[in-house]
């Protein structure tokens, strides 16, 4: 495909309308509506969002997995000492991004990270699948590997133990929570024009409500 071609890729948002007086005046409950419905309308994984942090003035996106919303964030796991967990143990601001194109809908959320305690994180890991567990316990990850079959040899080796075991979490993996001061909903529409609302954290602890510009 060549940059014209490109360029010509082109669809008009023409599902819905959004007004702020269709959302909800709390954020969280805003969020949730729309979550559900994505959930409603069977959108391939829902719960995936581009997470992006900032180290020495650079910034950094990958997709991760939302597993709670709780204690006034949205909470994630992953390695403490993966990129993005370095990362944001090093400047905890980041930002998230759930996009549900089948809904021509985006919410755009902000806020300074922290660490969840050891008893959520427990809680979390043994409820994973013993697969996944392992998957946590063999990945030094964001670490250079030798080859995929070193990979593969740990996993059989952590899967290899009795199964009536259970895996412990590395105290190296848990989760964050991201607790927001900004998100932004925003409807496609036509033109791209498009529906643009944002809620503010104010220093009372309440939201202030608004329409941006497209």
């Amino acid at each position: 495909m060549n940059r014209t071609d490109i360029a010509d890729l082109r669809k008009e948002y023409t599902r819905d309308i959004l007004n702020p007086e269709d959302l909800p005046e709390n954020p969280f409950q805003a969020f949730s509506n729309w979550f559900d419905f994505a959930i409603h309308e069977n959108v391939h994984e829902p719960n995936a969002m581009v997470l992006s942090t900032v180290q020495n003035n650079r910034p950094s996106s990958r997709v991760v997995l939302l597993k709670g919303i709780s204690n006034g964030g949205f909470v994630f796991y992953t390695n403490y000492n993966s990129k993005k967990g370095r990362e944001l143990l090093q400047n905890p601001f980041a930002s998230l991004n759930f996009h549900w194109w089948q809904q021509e809908r985006q919410i755009r959320i902000e806020g300074k990270t922290e660490k969840v305690s050891e008893q959520e994180s427990d809680a979390y890991f043994n409820s994973r699948p013993r697969l996944s567990q392992a998957g946590a316990i063999v990945s030094a990850q964001s670490s250079v590997v030798d080859s995929r079959e070193a990979l593969d040899e740990a996993m059989k080796q952590v899967m290899a133990l009795p199964a009536d075991k259970p895996l412990e979490r590395p105290l190296h993996w848990g989760g964050f929570r991201l607790i927001p001061d900004y998100l932004e909903f925003w409807q496609g529409r036509p033109g791209r024009v498009h529906d643009r609302i944002a809620f503010t954290l104010l220093p009372d602890g309440s939201w202030s409500k608004c329409r941006l510009s497209p």
